[in-house]
């Protein structure tokens, strides 16, 4: 599998059981309807958990734009590769919200909440304020590429010859540092901390019709889930280069 095709896997993967737990719970009539936010953290760690350990040994798993610009940062990813790791991750992210859609597609017909139906594409505050909303995902997204750095040492070479990522074996450890963002600062925003996680779906969830109507996909906060995780990422690498590994 090349490094291209890893992370687009992989991120499809991440989002298809990401997202797909988020529709399990905000969705009517499902089998986890309103099972709450424990439910919706726990199923986005073990997402990440999954997606890591398919595919870190051909592309080290950013599996994430701000993982990868994190990383490009520290010096610890070239450069020349950030543009084709990133394409794959936005086209990965967008199929696998397609597959959530075409799984629930049903239960999008039971919902009436048009909300809750955007809610299982993208992330949205629980507060609105644009400024506070940013700080959160530059929060949030910066405890996951510093965690990232610091935690698994990224320094992996898949058949691909790409330098800087994840092995299998921090798949469990990733997949927990996700469960605690989620749980300690995810209350804000609902955690986008990747780029690829937020806008891919949104678009998704713009195009394709929708069982009992939508909403609009709120692209006026559209941004904030998009820059915000990079803006993290980049301090994160910079921290990283300015304590040392």
């Amino acid at each position: 599998m090349s490094p291209f095709t890893a992370e687009l896997v992989g991120t499809a993967l991440l989002l298809l059981l990401g997202d797909g737990v988020v529709a399990n719970v905000v969705l009517k009539d499902t089998k986890g309807s309103d099972s709450g936010w424990i439910v919706i953290t726990g199923g986005w760690g073990l997402a990440v958990f999954v997606a890591v350990f398919c595919v870190a040994a051909f592309s080290g798993a950013h599996i994430n734009p701000a993982v990868t610009v994190g990383l490009a940062t520290a010096g610890a990813f070239p450069w020349a590769s950030v543009p084709s790791y990133l394409a794959a991750q936005f086209i990965g992210a967008a199929l696998g919200a397609f597959l959530v859609w075409v799984q629930y597609y049903a239960h999008f017909g039971a919902t009436e909440d048009r909300d809750a139906k955007l809610a299982a594409f993208c992330t949205g505050p629980a507060i609105r304020s644009s400024g506070l909303n940013f700080i959160s995902e530059v929060i949030g997204t910066f405890v996951l590429v510093f965690g990232v750095l610091y935690m698994v040492a990224p320094a992996v070479a898949g058949p691909g010859g790409v330098t800087g990522g994840l092995g299998a074996i921090d798949a469990l450890p990733v997949g927990l540092l996700v469960l605690v963002i989620g749980l300690a600062l995810g209350g804000t925003t609902g955690y986008a901390i990747n780029p690829a996680r937020d806008l891919s779906p949104r678009i998704v969830h713009a195009l394709v019709p929708m069982p009992g109507g939508k909403r609009d996909s709120d692209w006026s906060y559209a941004w904030i889930p998009v820059l915000g995780p990079v803006a993290g990422g980049v301090l994160a690498g910079v921290a990283y280069l300015m304590l040392g590994a």
